[in-house]
This record gives structure tokens, C-alpha cells and sequence, in this order.
């Protein structure tokens, strides 16, 4: 178990589900692959502030004008951009989040916010640890595909081991966290985690990227 994770879930044996009544029993042989089936539930991966990226249940009209006010308040709120990485069974794993803030000085702790739905957060989770990389000004880019689905995030992109943990660190990046896993909680439909900062550095670069109202600024832009 991943220490401070809430609610462990106990092991199972997976239960192959049977074959629906007029499904030949080889089907799955001729089924696109999983890289295929993901590319086609959407591109992004954006892990945007809670309640900015959410899709409502129904068509409730007020309901609907009342998320809409929601978000267009929260967009209004400028914030960093951050790639969360990690190493998860040897491959590298990141996701672009909007959703960080630091927590505590003493003992230093920061805290980024996953959707449930996120494909990246359970690798991080499962192994432990993470690094938080604040993105620099010309690293749009990088954003865009570490926001990606369905495709290999890290093919040609350059990166260096953090010290601790070995998460990836991103030359041009303004500046990064390595961090443990120290708590976990649920909160509606995404998850707050805790890292213990294990290591920090700032870098040469010195603008960072931001985002606002949906689209990315520089200062002052």
C-alpha cells in the first residue's frame, strides 16, 4: 500500500466476463488495440483547477448556467502550468496540471489535484513519488504533449532523472519539486495529493508559462 493512500483496496483475481450470446469466442483477436481504443476517447489529458473541466450529468438548464458561472469565475484566476512526472515500471509517465499549490513549510509539503478520471495519476500513485515541473515560458509545446492521450508522451523529449526520486525534469523548466507521496484524499471528483518535498531547485530560466481564461500568457501578455 502507498503510505497515506485512504481506502486500500484489497486485491482481487479478475473475473473474465462471459461472452455475450452471439459473439464468436475469438472476437477479441480482431479488436483494435488499447493504443488505438484510448486514441479515440479523447486527445487530452489536462488536468485542469476542479470544476473547471468536469462534465455534468443531465441538461438541467440551471444547473448547467450555474457550472458555466463556475468556471468562468475560476477561469479568471491565472495560474502556473506543471508537468507531474514520475518512473513507473521503468517508463517515464507525465501529465500537464494547472491544479498545484504548496501546503506547508513545516514539514514541507505541496499539493496538485488529479481528476479521478485521469489516465496518468495511478501510475504516480503506484510508484510513490513524483516530481513537479514548473514550465517556462517557450514550453507550450511540452505542455501540449504532456496533455496528450493515446500516444507516447516522452518520444524526443529530452529529460534528466531528479535527484530522489528519479521522476523527469525538463531543461527550461523556471523550476521543480521532487516529492513523496505523503497523503491522499478523495474530494468529488478528483483526488488531493500531498508530496513531501524531498528536493527543490530553481533554474536559469526565469519566465514562466501561464495559463488564463483558457488560453496560455506570459507576464504581462
Amino acid at each position: 500500500m502507498i503510505p497515506g493512500t485512504m481506502n486500500p483496496v484489497p486485491s482481487e483475481t479478475p473475473v473474465t466476463p462471459p461472452i455475450p450470446e452471439g459473439m464468436r469466442s475469438d472476437a477479441a483477436a480482431s479488436w483494435p488495440s488499447r493504443t488505438l481504443i484510448e486514441s479515440f476517447l479523447g486527445d487530452r489529458d489536462f488536468e485542469f483547477r476542479p470544476g473547471e473541466d468536469v462534465t455534468l450529468p443531465g441538461d438541467d438548464p440551471e444547473v448547467m448556467a450555474a457550472a458555466r458561472q463556475f468556471r468562468d469565475v475560476l477561469g479568471r484566476y491565472a495560474s502556473g502550468v506543471t508537468v507531474v512526472t514520475t518512473v513507473s515500471n521503468d517508463e517515464p509517465v507525465g501529465m500537464t496540471c494547472q491544479s498545484f499549490m504548496s501546503v506547508s513549510l513545516t514539514p514541507p509539503l505541496i499539493m496538485f489535484s488529479p481528476a479521478k478520471t485521469s489516465r496518468a495519476w495511478p501510475r504516480i500513485q503506484a510508484s510513490g513519488r513524483f516530481a513537479v515541473n514548473f514550465l517556462g515560458r517557450d514550453q507550450e509545446g511540452l505542455s501540449n504533449t504532456m496533455a496528450a492521450r493515446g500516444s507516447d508522451k516522452f518520444a524526443g523529449v529530452e529529460w534528466t532523472p531528479a535527484p530522489v526520486t528519479g521522476s523527469p525534469l525538463f531543461d527550461g523548466a523556471v523550476g521543480y519539486v521532487d516529492c513523496t507521496i505523503d497523503r491522499v484524499y478523495e474530494a468529488g471528483d478528483h483526488f488531493l495529493v500531498l508530496g513531501l518535498v524531498e528536493d527543490l531547485q530553481v533554474t536559469e530560466a526565469t519566465e514562466p508559462l501561464l495559463y488564463f481564461q483558457g488560453k496560455y500568457r506570459g507576464l504581462g501578455a
